[in-house]
């Protein structure tokens, strides 16, 4: 899977660095391999859930942070929507826009 675009995630990890481990390690998990259909990718990530059109919600340092990442698996691409605090999350007005 490739992710589009990872200067977002380093962008964040510089704002919050705790953060910046976490984040690795969801970009290595998550390019590594080919990914066919959102439960494949839940069930490699506890506490990952879909949020719709494509998109998955992840936890990030134990639910401090989330990351939203819209998927084409048939181009095995992942357009990342949304990193955050969950604060930040929480006062999304619409997400199906995200």
């Amino acid at each position: 899977m490739r992710i589009i675009a990872k200067g977002t995630l380093r962008d964040f990890w510089v704002k919050y660095p705790d953060a910046e481990a976490g984040l690795r390690y969801w970009f290595e998990k998550i390019t590594e391999q080919d990914w066919e259909k959102p439960n494949s990718v839940i069930e490699a990530f506890s506490g990952a859930d879909t949020v719709g059109n494509g998109r998955i919600v992840f936890n990030i340092c134990r639910n401090k942070y989330r990351l939203i990442v819209k998927f084409v698996y048939e181009t095995q691409i992942g357009y990342i929507r949304f990193v955050g605090t969950h604060k930040d999350y929480d006062n999304i007005d619409d997400i199906q826009h995200i």
